[in-house]
Parts: C-alpha cells; structure tokens; sequence
C-alpha cells in the first residue's frame, strides 16, 4: 500500500487553535463551532484556557508584578544613602528599607517568569493530554485550543521569550507551525466594534479600549507566519462573523456546508512588482518554501509536498486535491513528520520542477497576508519565454471586502501591478510544468477541476499554500 493511501485512510485529528484580543467573541465562536462540528457527527475536545485556570484558582498577575515596588524602590533609592555602591539598610522602622525593597523586586521578577514558564508547561501538557486521547477515537476528532503556546509571547518581553525558548529546548517552528492545523484570531471588539466592548461578566479580564487594541494586536502578531492564519475582523455584525470563522474552518477542511453559512470569504491574488525594502513591512515573518508535486494514480488527481521552515527548523505538509461528485474539488491537508516527507520524495513527478520560495507573513489592518517571492533555481522557460519565473512576487489574502474597501485594505508600500486571482498563468502547478505551455497537454485552463480545450487538466491547481 502506498504511504498516500494510508494517509487517507486514517480518521482526522485536527488541532485548532481559536485565539483573539478581549471582547472577541472566541467563547460563543467556540461554542457555535463545537454544535456545528458535532452535527456533522465530529467528536470535539474543548482545551480549557490554561490562565484563566490558573486564575480562577486564586492567582493574580497584580501579586507576581513588581512595577508597583519597584517605583517605590526607586524614590526611596533617591533620599536614602550609599556605601560602596550600595544603599544602606534603612533605620526608620515606619518605612520600608530601600534595599529591601529591590530584594523583594528581583524576587517578584523571578516569580512572575517562573509563573509564565510553568503556565506554559501546564498549557502544553494539558493540550498533549487531548491529542493522546483524539489519536484513540474512532470518529473525526475537532481539537479546539483556547488560545495556544504562542499566545505566551504576546504577554511577556521578547528578551524573556528567548531565554524561557533557550532554557527550555523549544524553538517557534514545532511551537507554532507543527504543533497545530489551524489558528484563528477573533478580533477585538476594542478595534472597530468600540461600541460592544465590554468587561462585564468576564471575572478575568478587566482592559481598557486602548489597552485591549494592544493585546489584540500582540496575541495576532504571535502567531504571524503559521500556515493556516486566519483573522476574523469586525467588518460584520456578529452573527456573521461567527459564521465567517465556522466557515474558514471548513474551508480548510474540505468541508462543504452547503448553503448553511454565509460564504463571504474568497482567496485573492496579486502580482506584486518590485523592488522591496524591509524597513517598509511592519513585523513580519520569512520563511523557506519547497514544493514538490507527485505522482497520481488518477488523471484527475493532484498531490504535492510542501516543506516550510526557519533557522534549519522545517514543518512538512501533504496535500492531496481530488474531484467531489458535484463538480467542486476538496483538498486534504496533512502534516507529516520528516521520515514520511522523505519517504513520499520517492514518488515525485518529474513532469514538474521543484518550486523554490520566500515566504513572507505580515498584517496590515487586520487583515493577513503572505507575499511569495519564488527564489533561484528558476524556471529554464525565463531564457525563451515573455514569461518571467525568476522574481516573480504574488501577494495572497483571504477576505469579505469588496471594490474600495478592498483596495483600501491592500498594503500601501508594495507595487500592487493586478489582481490575478484565478489566472493559469499565475498557477503554481502551471509555473513547475516542465514542458512548454504551448507544447504541452498538461498546462491546467481552469483552476475549478473542470477540463477546458481538450487538455489533460488533472484535479486542477489549487492555491499555492
């Protein structure tokens, strides 16, 4: 048996996580979503938020933060006196010693990361405990995580995350990439829906509006070059927008819901010309990316691997695309170890070249967007045909938005040259073809699975992931 088939024979876990700046809508999301999936006959695991846990138990971050003394510290360093260096024990017994206090400061310190390392290990225990127990069920398995590892990073400083990272043998590429399918940010009413920010009835949270745009902004950036990214803003009322998170869950897992939800989110593409600079992007992520397409038992039948990764670190997809009997064509999305990806390099098409690409992940308000930038070694067909591989730049997004608003939304710093959303030319299948476009039977017309022209259109190219 071939290692696809056993790939698709398997029941589906799949890990997702549902994170958001306060006021969101991430517990009624995950509630409509945990219905939803449950009558589709899913069994579904809701992965408690750890902090509000811990919280709940009796902790306050207010007890493990020492700002407060160490301002206090501070003043009474200006008046009290030194010795070598160092501040003398107080001998007013009405106040507290100054030296003292910066004792109690450090200690605090060392409190408050030991806390955020530990809530961690409790995070990541407790989500290991429902994946175990997804791996032994029978059924389809939805795993949904009230918010993630990363979603530390958005609340302690970067010199911290690095060391907490370091000390612990962790690195962001299995933490962010491998880790989880899926991450769905759900924006902050506090940024663009002002009107029904509220704290109320929420014994955990207690932010202000500026104060909750920054955490939105911060728990999004975390997770800034995962490869299923979603951020659900508030361009809709809310029922619409619940809908919309439902609905891009189902979308990337084939699923179709008929004429359950409110379709509004499309994938659009750009050709992006050049050049760039990088002190023009807002915080970013780049990535190396190889595709790979392989060999099909079926004309109509496409499959390919994806290998991702940074600093030596890489995450590896599967993705197998097939017609469904209505004409529409589902797309299955696997994640593989290293062994498995190595294993199924095997069965290569050499119909295709290997797709070389810079990937880079950014926001820009509030919407996600990845910028491929293909790499060298370059198509051959640069030498003899108009069309360009080498440089070739192709901004991708999902979204609701329409006409001025979309154009509004669009990254100002880059050259944005047209939209090519749909257009052959732009496929990443048709773009690793190694024969002619005008000399073969393998060039894809349409990108909707359906045979145009007499040519030999296999399952037709999906969206470059």
């Amino acid at each position: 048996m071939k290692p696809t088939d056993n790939l698709m024979d398997q029941h589906r876990v799949y890990k997702l996580v549902l994170t958001g700046g306060p006021c969101g809508g991430k517990t009624t999301g995950q509630t409509r979503l945990c219905t939803f999936f449950e009558n589709l006959g899913w069994k579904v695991y809701r992965v408690p938020e750890t902090a509000s846990v811990l919280l709940s138990g009796g902790i306050k971050f207010n007890d493990l933060t020492p700002d407060e003394l160490l301002h206090n510290a501070n003043e009474k360093l200006e008046i009290t006196s030194f010795k070598d260096g160092v501040p003398v024990h107080s001998v007013d017994l009405n106040a507290k010693c100054p030296r003292c206090l910066a004792a109690e400061v450090n200690k605090k310190r060392h409190d408050a990361y030991n806390f955020q390392v530990n809530l961690l290990k409790t995070m990541i225990q407790i989500e290991n405990t429902y994946f175990e127990l997804a791996k032994s069920c029978r059924r389809n398995c939805l795993i949904i995580c009230d918010r993630g590892v990363m979603d530390a990073s958005a609340y302690i400083d970067t010199d911290k995350w690095e060391r907490m990272k370091n000390a612990n043998g962790w690195n962001e590429i299995e933490m962010r990439d491998n880790r989880y399918n899926q991450i769905v940010h759900m924006v902050s009413a506090a940024n663009g829906a002002e009107e029904f920010y509220s704290t109320e009835d929420h014994s955990c949270r207690s932010e202000g509006v500026d104060l909750a745009r920054e955490l939105d902004y911060k728990s999004a950036a975390a997770w800034i070059g995962h490869p299923y990214f979603d951020v659900i803003d508030n361009s809709t009322d809310f029922d619409a927008k619940v809908n919309r998170m439902i609905e891009c869950v189902c979308q990337k897992l084939s699923i179709d819901t008929g004429d359950r939800l409110l379709r509004t989110s499309r994938k659009l593409k750009f050709l992006v010309s050049g050049p760039l600079s990088d002190i023009q992007f807002p915080s970013f992520q780049d990535f190396n990316v190889v595709h790979h397409y392989l060999q099909t038992s079926g004309q109509r039948v496409q499959t390919r691997l994806r290998k991702r990764g940074q600093n030596g670190h890489w995450s590896y997809i599967h993705t197998t695309r097939r017609p469904h009997v209505h004409g529409q064509s589902i797309e299955v999305k696997t994640q593989l170890t290293q062994r498995d990806y190595l294993n199924m390099l095997a069965q290569k098409d050499d119909a295709h070249f290997t797709i070389f690409k810079k990937r880079r992940c950014f926001l820009v308000n509030n919407q996600y967007f990845q910028l491929d930038i293909y790499q060298e070694p370059s198509h051959p067909r640069d030498e003899i045909n108009v069309f360009r591989c080498r440089g070739l730049m192709l901004l991708e997004t999902y979204t609701s938005l329409e006409g001025d608003y979309l154009k509004r939304s669009l990254p100002k710093f880059l050259n944005i040259v047209k939209e090519v959303t749909g257009e052959p030319s732009y496929s990443m299948y048709n773009l690793s073809l190694k024969e002619d476009w005008n000399n073969t039977k393998k060039f894809c017309y349409s990108l909707h699975g359906e045979l145009q022209r007499d040519h030999d259109c296999k399952a037709g190219p999906s969206d470059d992931e």
